[in-house]
């Protein structure tokens, strides 16, 4: 299925109370993710349906996902919306995926006008990769490669494929999607940024399982429209790991080399 058909979701069920609900949803096999469905897609599917309920003079600022528990691919599911604050400048709005009766993913977003101010510090952060002719990743291996990662081209500049005993602990490369989408938004943006594997992957020496436990994304505006077919570059690098979990810090650019997000993440890996 088209990313495009999953992020285009029906129109919402409004409670009572006002919140919205988006019923009869299912995420197909080949977005599998191991037992679960692909993180992606599950907090991009959030953030369109939280999206409807938002005024056009706002923009994403940040997003928040709590990865609870797993949901169950080709199973149905709901996302329900629920405004949390909408003040004068800001808008707070929490999103849940609700399978079987059981949260199993919660994102929190904010959303902000943009207003005049005095104070201005410039990103000057950027990144000396040549961008990819061609993908260059990870070769589909059954029962080892995600079903997901058919979805996504990613062309590894530095780092490892995962389980085979680097010592490094950072991916750098860039990615984009196999099947452009027709226009692309920020709920594409979030669903691509969670493609590359946990950095901490490829340390391991034979395939173990390992999820997100938490994911939070903050978002640079304004940058420049961008096209479906446009190669985005990634860095990740783990902060620190012990215990079975790891930190990890991410920089995302545009193809003008201009950062547009930035990804932080607590994985738990189970070696």
């Amino acid at each position: 299925m088209h990313i495009d058909e999953l992020l285009h979701l029906p129109e919402a069920q409004i409670q009572a109370n006002k919140h919205g609900l988006f019923s009869g949803l299912q995420i197909p096999a080949n977005w599998a993710q191991g037992r679960t469905a692909f993180g992606g897609i599950s907090a991009g599917m959030v953030y369109s349906a939280i999206q409807q309920f938002v005024d056009d003079d706002r923009v994403l600022r940040a997003f928040n996902t709590n990865f609870v528990g797993p949901i169950t691919v080709d199973e149905p599911f709901e996302i329900e919306v629920i405004p949390m604050r909408e003040g004068k400048n800001v808008s707070h709005f929490l999103g849940q995926v609700i399978q079987s009766g059981k949260i199993c993913v919660a994102c929190q977003a904010c959303f902000g006008v943009g207003r005049a101010s005095k104070i201005e510090v410039e990103n000057r952060q950027v990144h000396a990769m040549s961008a990819p002719k061609k993908a260059q990743f990870i070769p589909q291996i059954p029962k080892v490669t995600p079903k997901f990662l058919r979805h996504f081209d990613l062309a590894i500049a530095d780092g490892g494929i995962p389980f085979t005993g680097r010592k490094s602990s950072h991916y750098h490369g860039f990615m984009r999607f196999t099947q452009p989408p027709e226009k692309f938004t920020d709920a594409h943006l979030i669903t691509i940024i969670d493609a590359w594997p946990p950095t901490l992957l490829q340390m391991m020496k034979w395939p173990a399982p390992a999820s997100t436990v938490t994911w939070n994304l903050e978002f640079i505006h304004p940058h420049r429209p961008v096209s479906g077919s446009d190669w985005f570059a990634y860095q990740a690098h783990t902060r620190q790991a012990a215990d079975g979990y790891g930190h990890t810090e991410a920089t995302i650019w545009d193809k003008d080399n201009e950062v547009v997000a930035i990804s932080r993440q607590t994985v738990a890996v189970f070696d």
